[in-house]
């Protein structure tokens, strides 16, 4: 049950911000949010806040930033249908109201003319055939008995915004990702601590050359057979080249300088001792070794997709849902530090992912938006929306050809 938990909170919090930075970017450019989901399926829980409704959902497989003009509105109206409104005290429309709700109307016609994207106007005839037109309050709520669903005037758009908007709306998800990443391998580096440069030992495993020859936490090693040791590297290499031959250590203990024999053990060809060096939390170190580690794991995720389609690797080396969970699992009895670091190296693989130019995906949306920049002028939704739908299905087909392979894996 709590390894369940916890792979739970894992996937959370990675869909979580990446969804956070779409409706961050989104918010800031002026696109009406409807919706902010984490997970999919039946609704759990929901809360209205301002514009957006945030809603956890029973599926924790994913997430979404609903914005105006993305999805077709619940709630149409048409023209030559019953309509009615509720003014405020400039004679402005702040409510339409429709089918059940028009009990609750101020006015009541039949609609003539309607436009909620530019104009912002609606035309009522009433009984006695005499046409009037209203301003409609561009925050204005369209009522169907208990539901209501605010208007989106086309700057409140997402399709009406600019291409860097757009762009920024869009890469805002995956970068947010990144950023996550970096803070839990910088977490992860305060836990375990980083190795220090200096060739000080930090601990002696028992039973080693080490152990053995007297070695102790603290002791400084300056010199190998009378040559100066510079810093932790240069003594690992000394010492790996060095398997089964006997060394003379020269060490600087509370003060005093003494001289220890010690014969390295052969690991694999390479001398061990048994040593592994301090561990530094500075706040420095700790940010600098998290950078790095975020840089080097980056560095292998691109290169690790690029082999998949260059074929230096295969399907068969992707994980899926079970995969990811399983492992997950793993990492998690490993101890805190480890799921850290397994949690970043998931959320730069979930960011890499979003950003490969397949339709469906953040990439592939980018790509429409770099056409659009081309042609001077916007692919056509439909044809976008159909395009977008094509490539859902084949990553529905991967998914399912990657968790029949996670199956064999690991329960065949």
């Amino acid at each position: 049950m709590q390894t369940a938990i916890t792979i739970i909170l894992v996937l959370s919090v990675l869909i979580f911000f990446h969804e956070l930075g779409h409706l961050i970017m989104a918010k800031r450019a002026g696109i009406l949010c409807r919706e902010f989901a984490l997970g999919f399926g039946p609704k759990l829980f929901s809360f209205k806040w301002g514009e957006t409704r945030y809603s956890i959902r029973l599926f924790p497989l994913g997430g979404y930033v609903r914005m105006a003009g993305e999805d077709p509105e619940i709630i149409d109206i048409q023209l030559g249908q019953s309509l009615g409104i509720r003014l405020n005290d400039r004679g402005e429309v702040t409510h339409l109201l429709v089918k059940e709700a028009l009990a609750r109307a101020e006015k009541t016609g039949t609609v003539r003319h309607i436009d909620l994207e530019e104009a912002l106007t609606v035309t009522l005839e009433d009984e006695a055939g005499e046409r009037t037109r209203y301003a409609v309050h561009p925050r204005a709520m369209i009522v169907d008995g208990q539901d209501e669903v605010q208007i989106a005037p086309l700057n409140r758009q997402f399709a009406g915004k600019t291409i860097g908007q757009r762009f920024w709306t869009i890469f805002a998800g995956p970068a947010m990702n990144l950023v996550l990443a970096v803070v839990f391998f910088i977490m992860a580096a305060y836990v375990y601590g980083v190795p220090s440069e200096e060739p000080v030992v930090g601990g002696v495993e028992p039973g080693t050359p080490a152990d053995v020859s007297g070695l102790k936490e603290g002791d400084r090693i300056v010199a190998i057979d009378g040559t100066p040791v510079a810093d932790w590297d240069d003594l690992v290499s000394k010492i790996s080249a060095s398997p089964n031959e006997l060394l003379q250590l020269t060490i600087q203990r509370n003060g005093d300088t003494l001289t220890l024999p010690v014969t390295p053990a052969s690991d694999g060809g390479r001398g061990k001792l048994g040593i592994y060096p301090e561990m530094e939390r500075t706040a420095g170190k700790v940010v600098s070794y998290g950078f790095a580690q975020f840089w080097l794991f980056t560095k292998a995720t691109f290169q690790g997709f690029a082999m998949l389609v260059t074929g230096g690797a295969s399907l068969n080396d992707l994980a899926g849902p079970v995969g990811i969970f399983k492992m997950t699992g793993d990492m998690a009895a490993q101890g805190f530090g480890t799921l850290l670091i397994w949690t970043g190296l998931l959320s730069i693989n979930l960011a890499v992912f979003n950003i490969l130019p397949i339709p469906a995906l953040d990439g592939g949306r980018l790509v429409f938006l770099l056409i659009e920049a081309l042609r001077g002028k916007p692919i056509d939704p439909h044809k976008e929306s159909m395009v977008h739908l094509i490539g859902f299905a084949l990553l529905m087909l991967l998914m399912i050809a990657v968790t029949y392979n996670d199956v064999l894996r690991f329960f065949g």
